[in-house]
């Protein structure tokens, strides 16, 4: 266990190096006039002073720009986070295993397919059209959330049904079958803890996810998380803001990823 720890902690150290460098690349972009070299030299020092630099646009500092947009989206994806694994994981567990499996798998994959932005604009507009109102400090996230509940569910779902059905004709099914196991018993002991395991490993693909529809969600919903912020940025260039929100991203998704192969180490005993 000690060495399994020790070799992914230093494959998450390693990423997060590597997201380092693509942060500080982009905030040397925003050094005009000045050999890139040397501008990623002097960013590489700031970044490690935790000094991000101030927008080229707005002149404030990127660090606290930051810090005041991010309990949004952070709430955003939490909520978010909490109604896919509520709606994603019975429906995995549904349509991944039994007769349904193969029945609903064109509707599944058709809905799964659709991309985020459309639930997005269908939830705005039906809410629009409804006078649909929230108050309270969770209040206006709760549609943002929706969204990215949404995608998550999705990818959940499709992660669960995916390693379902490589599991559907293991040959230690017919085994277990010739020792007279019931279907419902094999699928509940043997299969589905493996579908959990599949979903840990995950962990990461499933967190960008997440952020991914995040990003959407600010923006039909005129939330000013950073998500928003770094559509902004790069659409105006401003890559001393945006170099940060991509280091963050990325350290979240490499985290998630990270926690994900440990728990399923911890948890189901196989190593990912």
């Amino acid at each position: 266990m000690l060495r399994f720890l020790l070799k992914e902690s230093g494959r998450w150290a390693l990423a997060l190096l590597g997201a380092l460098a693509i942060a500080v690349a982009v905030a040397a972009m925003a050094r005009r006039g000045q050999r890139f070299d040397l501008a990623l030299g002097r960013h590489v020092l700031a970044f490690l002073r935790l000094d991000f630099g101030t927008s080229a646009l707005t002149g404030a500092e990127a660090a606290a720009e930051i810090a005041v947009r991010g309990p949004v989206t952070l709430r955003i994806v939490l909520l978010g986070s909490l109604i896919a694994a509520l709606l994603g994981v019975p429906l995995g567990l549904l349509l991944g295993t039994g007769r349904l499996r193969r029945a609903t798998a064109p509707l599944v994959q058709t809905v799964s397919s659709a991309p985020v932005f459309c639930a997005g604009l269908a939830l705005a507009f039906a809410a629009r059209r409804l006078g649909f109102a929230v108050q309270g400090e969770w209040g206006p996230l709760l549609l943002p959330a929706l969204t990215v509940g949404l995608a998550g569910a999705a990818a959940i779902q499709a992660t669960m049904r995916s390693a379902a059905a490589s599991y559907h004709d293991a040959p230690f099914r017919a085994g277990l079958r010739r020792l007279g196991l019931p279907a419902l018993e094999i699928e509940r002991v043997h299969v589905v803890p493996q579908i959990f395991a599949s979903l840990l490993r995950a962990l990461g693909e499933i967190m960008l996810t997440l952020l991914s529809a995040a990003v959407v969600s600010e923006w039909v919903f005129g939330q000013h998380g950073i998500a928003d912020l770094f559509v902004h940025s790069l659409a105006l260039q401003d890559w001393n803001m945006a170099a940060p929100i991509v280091f963050v991203f990325a350290a979240a998704t490499l985290t998630a990823g990270f926690v994900g192969r440990l728990c399923c180490r911890l948890v189901a005993g196989t190593e990912p």
